[in-house]
């Protein structure tokens, strides 16, 4: 691939600026579309934003300098978003989530000792790649719904997140197709904004309530063991683990940048490490996004020095209230529009998977990946209180369900002849 700047490029002020604003704006999308998961008064979730902001910004600052080197941006990570949501939907505690949380990113972390990566990877086949990719995307969808006709809304609210999901949606998708370069990574930016200002063109906007900033608030309260929870968000972690490592090779291989083997390691270590300390905060962990080769090979850009602001001025919005209120003030319509748009480019990058790949040649492998999907949507809508308290936060949890029966149904049950 024919690059303006590789991994170790410095680049020229006004380019270094360019470049990073526009991963700043990437970053920035991709935080505050997880951000409506927190849970409390106005200051409390104001303040688990800014928590989100420093956290992200700091992970990818380390990960660029001493981590993988790569410029790939670091995000709260999706499948850990469905696992709290499916955690709140059980009334689960919150101490017992983030306290689960904290425990997946050990794990994430000492798989990166003793080669048990290179198991770990063995493991997923390129079927259950794209069936998780795929639960992703299904096991959101009723988050999404609720976003963009929220229950407490007005019949008004509901028309306007109906009519911008019809027009938006499909006015992105153009626009991903047609826009080069920089601009195309500006798609999702600027439909936030758009809608943003069409949304309190009409309603009214939130007053601001100042961040609830206390050391009693900083860290969760208690460690706690929920152990169904623990199990579930294990699951998730395996998937978190295969979305990290994935991206991270997938742009290494990308650049044909040396030393991957190390990088890679390094690079999980750090998202474990992270992990930990975002649980130990009370707010989701991040992972690297596999959208970032995309946005290298769309803007050629491949130099890691771009990201070097970009995380610093996350960071320094994280400082200011005024500022996280500003960029997390996006209507909850609009998030559910975007998470739309997001999650079908990822059933999108699942059925070209699918495709390059060669994964479906036969029925039995398409029953492969068809009946864990089914399956992961019964549990994601089964009745709550029917499953003794121990384990419903296991079997609550669609999207674990659905990675536990593909890969009983590609190793065990419909495993292919040798």
């Amino acid at each position: 691939m024919k690059l303006k700047y590789n991994v170790d490029d410095r680049l020229p002020l006004s380019q270094l600026s360019l470049y990073a604003l526009q991963w700043f704006i990437l970053a920035v999308a991709v935080v505050v579309t997880s951000v409506f998961v927190a849970q409390g008064s106005p200051a409390e979730r104001l303040f688990f934003g800014q928590k989100m902001f420093m956290i992200m910004g700091l992970t990818g600052l380390i990960q660029v300098i001493w981590g993988h080197r790569l410029p790939l941006v670091v995000g709260p990570a999706s499948v850990l978003l469905v696992g709290v949501l499916s955690a709140l939907a059980s009334k689960s505690n919150g101490n017992a989530i983030y306290s689960s949380i904290a425990l997946g990113g050990v794990l994430i972390t000492l798989v990166t000792f003793g080669g048990l990566i290179k198991h770990v990877q063995k493991l997923f086949t390129p079927r259950i790649v794209v069936v998780i990719l795929m639960l992703i995307a299904f096991t959101l969808t009723p988050v999404i719904k609720n976003l963009i006709f929220p229950a407490q809304a007005s019949h008004t609210e509901h028309i306007f997140g109906l009519v911008f999901a019809l027009v938006a949606a499909p006015i992105m998708v153009v626009l991903n197709r047609k826009l080069r370069g920089v601009a195309k990574s500006l798609v999702t930016p600027i439909a936030l904004v758009v809608g943003s200002v069409a949304y309190y063109a009409i309603f009214p906007l939130k007053e601001f309530t100042p961040s609830k900033v206390t050391l009693d608030g900083l860290f969760i309260s208690e460690f706690r063991l929920d152990w169904g929870l623990v199990v579930a968000f294990f699951i998730c972690y395996i998937a978190l683990l295969i979305n990290d490592i994935g991206s991270i090779e997938s742009l290494g291989k990308m650049l044909q940048t040396e030393g991957m083997s190390s990088r890679l390691k390094r690079g999980v270590r750090i998202t474990g490490l992270a992990n930990i300390v975002a649980g130990s905060l009370g707010i989701l962990g991040p992972v690297n996004y596999s959208m970032s080769p995309g946005i290298v090979a769309s803007t050629g850009c491949a130099s890691r020095y771009a990201l070097i602001p970009a995380t610093i001025l996350l960071m320094l919005c994280s400082l200011s209230d005024r500022v996280i209120w500003a960029l997390t003030a996006i209507p909850n319509p609009v998030i559910g529009v975007i998470l739309l748009f997001l999650m079908g480019t990822q059933l999108a990058a699942s059925l070209e998977m699918l495709h390059t790949t060669q994964s479906v040649r036969s029925f039995g492998e398409g029953l492969t990946i068809g009946l864990p999907i089914m399956m992961a949507m019964l549990f994601q809508l089964m009745p709550r209180g029917i499953m003794p308290q121990i384990i419903e936060p296991l079997l609550g949890n669609g999207f674990a369900m659905g990675v536990i029966m593909v890969i009983i149904m590609e190793h065990v049950v419909n495993r292919a002849k040798s």
